[in-house]
């Protein structure tokens, strides 16, 4: 049965402009992430008490007209408050009268180790988690005659498993999954599939991390890593693993580092850049540690009182200059 699950972000604007060069409606790319299915009567109970954000949020009642949200993001984090994973967490089921059945969208190269994570905390829970290989994960992104993404694209909802709005921030379009091998046109017309760098590109333009490479496990930390600016957790919750240090950051309204998008004045070099490089101010004083990134788009850690600097990324000894920025889709108080 396919899953009606075009139900809209509180606020979606047009995003016409977000999209990038080209004719097509829609850009649409086929991601390098996994889905693990977490099915059963305690599945919403049970994540609750290992993610970020309020899962059981996905199996109550009274959210508005379009029912309860159909995505939202959240990082598992471990004992010390650090990031382990980065997730957008999906409903399939449709109503309170059904089983709960979610899925977890996941980096590929931990579907494993987030499996195992799961099963170490499943103990007699009354839930099933298995990996969903026969589906696959797309990001679909405005091109330049999308016109309002939230109306035009609803209609297209019932051919898909899920497509709803990117629970993140509008600038990432809408997730869609499908069944693997299904043609991505003949869900959304007028749409074009374009390559996963792409998608990189358009991610590191925004500053929006995903995956291991831009949120080390257990290195991260959720708020430095904009994870309240994006959607992805609940401070009114209760307890969940990691919470302390998380809630106390918070609190304590003190984050003097953050993820940011960067631009260099070269490409980067094609060989891989050493994991944690450091960026220099022109001074010499330390920065900040870049995160990811390719030709001249990346992501990186900086010190807020930094941002707006002359900087350069070490590498080897080799000085390459980058200039960093704010968002325009962080809250207009953020970089104060």
């Amino acid at each position: 049965m396919l899953v009606r699950a075009a139900a809209c972000l509180p606020g979606l604007r047009s995003l016409r402009g977000y999209g990038g060069s080209g004719a097509g409606a829609w850009r649409c790319f086929p991601l390098g992430r996994a889905l693990l299915s977490v099915r059963g009567a305690e599945a919403a109970v049970f994540l609750q008490g290992l993610l970020t954000n309020d899962v059981t949020r996905l199996v109550a009642a009274g959210e508005g007209p379009a029912g309860p949200p159909r995505a939202l993001y959240a990082h598992a984090l471990n004992v010390q408050g650090r990031c382990l994973y980065d997730l957008l967490v999906y409903r399939l089921h449709e109503g309170r009268e059904e089983e709960p059945h979610i899925l977890l969208e996941c980096d590929s190269s931990v579907l494993d180790t987030v499996q195992k994570h799961l099963m170490l905390y499943k103990i007699r829970r009354k839930v099933s988690i298995a990996p969903c290989h026969d589906l696959s994960l797309w990001a679909v992104i405005p091109g330049e005659h999308a016109g309002d993404i939230s109306s035009s694209l609803r209609q297209y909802a019932d051919r898909a498993l899920v497509l709803t709005p990117d629970p993140r921030a509008e600038v990432m379009g809408w997730r869609l999954i499908i069944k693997t091998g299904a043609n991505v046109p003949d869900i959304i017309p007028g749409s074009r599939i374009e390559s996963i760098q792409d998608y990189h590109r358009h991610r590191y333009k925004q500053g929006i991390p995903e995956g291991v490479k831009d949120l080390p496990p257990g290195v991260a930390l959720p708020l430095e890593s904009n994870l309240a600016y994006l959607n992805g957790v609940s401070f009114t919750k209760g307890c969940y693993i990691g919470q302390e240090l998380t809630a106390r950051t918070h609190h304590m309204g003190v984050i003097r580092k953050r993820l940011v998008p960067v631009q260099f004045s070269v490409p980067l070099p094609q060989e891989s850049v050493p994991e944690g490089a450091e960026i220099l101010t022109e001074s010499g004083k330390a920065a900040g540690k870049f995160r990811a990134g390719g030709d001249e788009l990346g992501i990186a850690l900086l010190r807020l009182a930094n941002i707006n600097e002359p900087l350069c990324l070490n590498i080897a000894g080799d000085k390459v200059k980058l200039t960093a920025s704010i968002p325009e889709w962080w809250p207009k108080t953020a970089s104060k």
